[in-house]
C-alpha cells in the first residue's frame, strides 16, 4: 500500500507547539515568525523533516503558510483549502485566512506593532516572498528555524538514492541539455546559473530521485556554468548506483559547501527570484541577474521521446483505471474512501509499473468531495452512500510517464440537479480539449472556456484549471498553466491538465480531469498558425451523470468519439471487458 491514513494531528499538536514557539519568540525578542509549506527547494511535495506547518498546525494542505504573531496565528490558504482547513486546524488558536485574496504584507502590519521585529527563515522563502513584504513595511530579520528548535522529533533529512533516467525515456543527453541551455546563458551575458528546484537538476542530469514520496527528485542544489559544466551540492551516499553517468564536467561538492561555493562565485550569476531561497542572493557577491531557472521551460517542452512515453504510461494507467471503475460498479452503498483508494492503488500496482502514485489519492464521497484536496484518513474515513458521488482523483509515477486523472461518478441513481451541474463541468472539460488557438496565448487566455458553462449558471471554482505535468517527475510542473494568472505563453511540448469542477460545500464534489499535450494545429481556413491539444487520458466517463438534453451535437459528438477510441485502444479482460463495452457505447 502507498498511502497511509494516519491523521496529521498528534496531543500535543496546536496549542502547546504554538506556545513553545511563542516562547521562544518572547526569548529572542520577535514578534512573530513566518511558517511556510516550502522546504529549501521550494518543492510542493516536501519531506516529513521539512512539513513544519502541518506540525505545528495540522494543516496537510500543498500550498499556504502560518504567520505566528504573539496574540494571533493566521493560517493563510487559498481557495483549494478553505473547508479543508476548518476541519484541520484548532480554530480557537490558529486563524485561517483567505489567501491571496488577503496579502500577508497589509495582514502583517494591521497586526503587528509599529516597531516590530518579523522572524523568518531565509532558507524557507523566495527574494520575492521577502521583497513583497518588505515593500509593504513589514521589518523582516533573518534568523534560523524557530519551529526547528522546539521539534525535539524532528526526522531525519531523507538520503535517498539518485536513479538514471536513460536516454531511451530522457530523449536528450544531460551533455546536449547542458550545451543548449549554456548557450543561452551566454547569449543572455551570464556566467552561471543557480538551481535549487530539484525536478530543474533530476531534468538536466537525466537522474531522478527518491527523496520525497510521490515525486522522483533528489535533494540537491546546482550551479551550472556558461562552459556546461556543473557544480553539483549533493550527498555522496546518494550517488552509489549511477556509476560514471555524469561524467567529468560535473564536479561532485558536499551540499553544506554550498554557500561558500556562492560566495565565490564571478562574473553574472543568474538566480530565479521566484524559486531560489532569498539566502542565495544574500550569500552571492558577485553581480545577480535576477532571471527565470533556465531549466523551467525547456523542461516543461518534453521532445517527442517524452511525448511518447507519457502516452504508453497513460494508456498502461487507463487499462489499471477500467478495472478500478468496472470493480466500483459491483460493489454496494457503504463502500468507504479507505476501501476506494486501497482498491485503486492496488490495480495500478498490478500493471507491474508503478513506481510510486503521483499524489495522495483523493476520494471524496458526498460532502466529501467538495474539500478540493480532500485526503482521507482513519477519522474522517467516509462511506459512499446510495445516490451520493464519489470523486476519484489520482495518479501514478511510471519511468515512462506521469499520470494525474480525476473521475466522478455516481453510487446508484443520480438526481437531476447532481446531473446537471457534471454536465456543466464535462462542457467546460470538452471545450477546453477542442480549443484552438493562435501561437504566443497564454493559459490565461482560454482558463474561461472551461469556466464559461458554469459561468452561465451562476457558478464556478476556486482553483486552477490546469496545472503542468513532468515526464516521470513533478505532478505539479511549471511554468505553464491554464488559469486566469498565467501569463506565460503555452508551446508544443506542454503537457497540462484540463480539470474543471464544482463543489458544493456540505453536499457533493465534482471534478473531471484529462490530461492533455500541446500541439501544433492542423492547417485550416486562411491556414493562420495555431494550436490545440491532443488527450492523453483514456478512461469513460460516468454516462449516468450525463444529462443527455443539456449537451449540444458538437459536445455529443465529442463524447462518443472518445469513447469510441477509449474502446479501440483498451484491451482489458474478464468482467471489465463487458463493463468497458458498456461504458463506451454512444450516447
Amino acid at each position: 500500500m502507498f498511502q497511509s491514513f494516519n491523521d496529521a494531528t498528534s496531543p500535543d499538536q496546536g496549542p502547546p507547539r504554538l506556545q513553545a514557539l511563542r516562547d521562544v519568540l518572547a526569548a529572542e525578542g520577535y514578534d512573530g515568525f513566518l511558517i511556510p509549506r516550502a522546504d529549501a527547494h521550494q518543492g510542493e511535495y516536501v519531506a516529513p523533516a521539512d512539513d513544519r506547518l502541518a506540525w505545528l498546525t495540522g494543516f496537510t494542505g500543498s500550498a499556504g503558510f502560518c504567520a505566528a504573531l504573539k496574540d494571533i496565528a493566521g493560517v493563510f490558504i487559498d481557495g483549494r483549502y478553505r473547508v479543508q482547513v476548518k476541519a484541520q486546524v484548532d480554530t480557537a488558536h490558529f486563524t485561517p485566512v483567505p489567501w491571496p485574496d488577503t496579502k500577508p504584507g497589509p495582514w502583517l502590519k494591521e497586526h503587528l506593532p509599529e516597531t516590530h521585529k518579523m522572524a523568518y527563515d531565509p532558507w524557507l522563502h523566495t527574494s520575492s516572498e521577502v521583497e513583497a513584504l518588505e515593500k509593504a513595511g513589514v521589518n523582516l530579520m533573518a534568523t534560523d528555524n524557530l519551529v526547528n528548535r522546539i521539534w525535539t522529533d524532528r526526522p531525519a533529512p531523507p538520503m535517498g538514492k539518485i536513479m538514471v533516467h536513460p536516454m531511451e525515456l530522457a530523449g536528450e543527453s544531460h551533455g546536449d541539455k547542458r550545451a543548449r541551455l549554456a548557450d543561452m546563458l551566454r547569449d543572455a551575458g551570464h556566467d552561471a546559473a543557480v538551481l535549487t528546484l530539484p525536478d530543474s537538476i533530476a531534468w538536466l542530469l537525466n537522474i531522478r530521485g527518491s527523496d520525497i514520496p510521490r515525486n522522483p527528485v533528489p535533494h540537491c542544489f546546482a550551479v551550472l556554468h556558461a562552459d556546461a559544466s556543473v557544480d553539483l551540492f549533493v550527498a555522496a551516499e546518494k550517488l552509489t548506483e549511477i556509476g560514471d553517468h555524469l561524467g567529468d564536467e560535473i564536479r561532485i561538492h558536499a551540499p553544506d559547501t554550498f554557500l561558500d561555493a556562492l560566495a565565490a562565485l564571478e562574473g553574472t550569476i543568474r538566480v530565479d527570484k521566484s524559486s531560489a531561497p532569498v539566502i542565495v542572493s544574500q550569500t552571492v557577491t558577485a553581480e545577480v541577474a535576477f532571471d527565470d531557472d533556465p531549466c523551467v521551460l525547456p523542461k516543461a517542452c518534453k521532445n517527442a521521446v517524452e511525448i511518447d512515453g507519457t502516452r504508453t504510461a497513460h494508456i498502461r494507467d487507463a487499462h489499471a483505471m477500467v478495472n478500478f471503475l468496472a470493480w466500483l460498479d459491483t460493489q454496494a452503498p457503504g463502500l468507504t474512501e479507505i476501501a476506494v483508494v486501497t482498491a485503486l492503488e492496488g490495480f495500478r500496482a498490478q500493471t507491474n509499473a508503478l513506481r510510486d502514485i503521483s499524489f495522495e489519492t483523493i476520494a471524496g464521497a458526498g460532502p466529501n468531495g467538495a474539500i478540493v484536496h480532500y485526503r482521507c484518513t482513519k477519522t474522517t474515513n467516509r462511506a459512499v452512500q446510495d445516490g451520493e458521488l464519489l470523486l476519484v482523483d489520482s495518479g501514478g509515477q511510471y519511468v515512462d510517464g506521469t499520470t494525474d486523472i480525476t473521475r466522478t461518478v455516481v453510487m446508484g441513481t443520480p438526481t437531476r440537479e447532481q446531473q446537471e451541474c457534471y454536465t456543466l463541468v464535462l462542457q467546460g472539460m470538452i471545450a477546453l480539449s477542442m480549443a484552438r488557438f493562435p501561437r504566443g496565448v497564454a493559459g490565461r487566455d482560454i482558463d474561461a472556456l472551461a469556466r464559461a458553462p458554469l459561468w452561465r449558471h451562476g457558478l464556478d471554482y476556486d482553483h486552477g484549471t490546469g496545472h503542468g505535468v513532468g515526464a516521470y517527475l513533478c505532478v505539479h510542473e511549471g511554468p505553464a498553466r491554464i488559469s486566469r494568472i498565467s501569463e506565460v505563453p503555452l508551446k508544443p511540448g506542454m503537457i497540462l491538465s484540463n480539470e474543471p469542477g464544482y463543489y458544493r460545500e456540505g453536499a457533493f464534489g465534482i471534478r473531471i480531469e484529462n490530461l492533455i499535450v500541446v500541439q501544433d494545429a492542423p492547417e485550416l481556413g486562411d491556414k493562420r498558425d495555431q494550436l490545440s491539444f491532443e488527450t492523453l487520458t483514456w478512461v469513460p466517463l460516468d454516462r449516468r451523470l450525463i444529462a443527455v438534453d443539456m449537451i449540444s451535437p458538437v459536445e455529443r459528438n465529442w463524447i462518443d468519439a472518445y469513447h469510441a477510441k477509449i474502446a479501440q485502444i483498451l484491451d482489458v479482460q474478464g468482467s471489465a471487458k463487458d463493463w468497458l463495452m458498456a461504458a463506451t457505447l454512444p450516447l
